[in-house]
């Protein structure tokens, strides 16, 4: 026993509870992250969808450079080497 009149074992377990009581236990805790966690998540996806929808991802530069690169068909290519042969 120590000055209190307690013994030491006794004195542990009542700190203990007093936390427990006290303060978030780990469940609560993982269940508040993995909420916090879905909230961002969701915020990420309703973001992600809006700019879908406001054509953030619609393309205005390729379709004007497109004009300026030299696309033989494949088909012309082969109708030039045969009648190349030919002669």
């Amino acid at each position: 026993m120590d000055n209190t009149g307690k013994s030491k074992g006794q004195f542990v377990n009542f700190a203990l509870l007093n936390v427990k009581k006290n303060h978030i236990t780990e469940m609560e805790a993982i269940l508040f992250l993995i909420l916090i966690g879905v909230v961002v998540a969701g915020g990420f996806l309703i973001a992600f969808i809006w700019a879908v929808r406001s054509g953030q991802y619609d393309d205005d530069y390729s379709p004007s450079v497109r004009m300026l690169f030299d696309n033989k068909k494949k088909e012309e290519t082969d109708t030039d080497i045969s009648e190349s042969n030919d002669k």
